[in-house]
């Protein structure tokens, strides 16, 4: 996929051309849309950090309104739709969340915020997930998140790619449902930090390449712990982006137990 991103525009046009008379594909199986270079995940949604502070007695602070501030994750931990959740043996407190994600599609450097979009090849949902236990342990260090976020299966990306052209990431409708049940409810226009202002942050000095990744961050309502309410083995996640679908996968029981 990295390789038809970078072939530019034409390329995918040739690739739809013939897609759309070659016979479907019987039994086929969807997996991750893309293994990416990189995944920066951002944290745009201040009703999320409310949610979440509220529950801590903290206040949001006023660096977070001035800098669109990201980690990084690993690209090899990811895993795509309707595939089963790895639960890690170290933690007893998953997490699922839910986020809009950006994948360059056009190297650039220095980009202006207004003109970030047009570096974007498409679009996609991504579960953040977070062992919440081992993120506690963690945040004090001020080294930001490391085995609170990477696993083998921490990220999930799908359940598939929607090109730039054909949808609007400033009002999407997001969602989660855990077995059937929705748990929260939000939209892509809630983000303090636009997709133009991280791209533009994250290209400061540094060329961003085709294939790399970069999050909103959690939506509101888009995690448990703003619900205090905990996964459980064999539930069943359900995230879904209008102009995008649904990202579906089970979380598979605690490993070692």
């Amino acid at each position: 996929m990295i390789g038809l991103i970078e072939a530019g525009p034409a390329r995918l046009a040739e690739v739809e051309r013939h897609t759309a008379t070659a016979p479907p594909v019987s039994g086929g199986e969807l997996l991750a849309p893309l293994r990416p270079r990189s995944l920066r995940d951002f944290l745009t949604f201040e009703r999320h950090l409310h949610n979440v502070f509220a529950r801590l007695g903290r206040d949001i602070s006023q660096e977070w309104y001035a800098v669109p501030g990201y980690y990084k994750g690993m690209p090899d931990t990811v895993i795509g739709p309707e595939m089963e959740i790895p639960w890690p043996a170290y933690s007893d407190h998953l997490d699922h969340e839910l986020e809009l994600a950006a994948i360059i599609g056009r190297p650039g450097r220095d980009i202006s915020a207004e003109r970030a979009l047009d570096h974007v090849f498409g679009w996609t949902i991504w579960n953040d997930l977070s062992a919440r236990d081992v993120q506690a342990r963690e945040l004090p260090l001020n080294m930001g998140p490391g085995k609170a976020k990477d696993w083998d299966g921490s990220n999930v990306l799908g359940p598939c790619i929607v090109t730039a052209d054909e949808f609007d990431s400033a009002a999407a409708q997001m969602s989660v449902r855990i077995n059937g049940e929705t748990w929260g409810e939000a939209n892509s226009s809630e983000m303090h930090h636009s997709f133009g202002t991280l791209i533009a942050y994250a290209s400061q000095a540094q060329v961003l390449h085709p294939g790399e990744v970069l999050g909103s961050g959690t939506a509101p309502g888009g995690s448990g712990i703003e619900l205090d309410r905990r996964l459980q083995p064999g539930d069943r996640i359900e995230m879904e982006i209008e102009g995008i679908g649904v990202l579906r996968n089970r979380v598979g029981s605690r490993q070692g137990r």
